[in-house]
């Protein structure tokens, strides 16, 4: 319901590739650590977005969202229900193209809202599982 797939073959195909991956840090055990890995062999560039804001996959991370002084098409978030909400509001902010609530990660407010705004939405999917099965090849 919230993924169709369509939206899904969007927002990784068309809505750009450079991903702010909300939750990521260096901890190799964190799931955001290993999808966003696979997000970068399939030509993405991720952005870690953490507090402590550390450089995970050699690319520099920043404390927020609104901290990085670029265009982010994607915000792939990996933080718990009741705090998403709070990305996807300030993925509008700062002009993304589409959010990406990981599996587990529901708030329909937040997607109602986002989807008001004009970003693609999806929730409660990984897309780790979803980008193979498009049938591209890892970069």
């Amino acid at each position: 319901m919230y993924g169709d797939p369509e939206t899904v073959r969007r927002i990784l195909t068309e809505l750009g590739d450079t991903w702010a991956v909300v939750g990521l840090s260096s901890n190799r055990s964190r799931a955001a650590f290993g999808v966003a890995e696979v997000l970068q062999r399939y030509g993405k560039r991720i952005v870690p977005v953490h507090p402590k804001a550390g450089t995970v996959h050699g690319e520099k991370g920043y404390a927020a969202l609104s901290d990085i002084p670029f265009e982010v098409d994607v915000v792939d978030t990996f933080v718990r229900s009741e705090l998403a909400g709070a990305v996807a509001d300030e993925a509008v902010a700062v002009g993304a193209r589409a959010v990406w609530f990981q599996l587990g990660v529901v708030d329909e407010a937040a997607y109602d809202r986002a989807r008001a705004a004009g970003l693609a939405m999806v929730m409660d999917k990984c897309p780790a599982i979803e980008i193979p099965r498009l049938g591209g090849r890892p970069a």
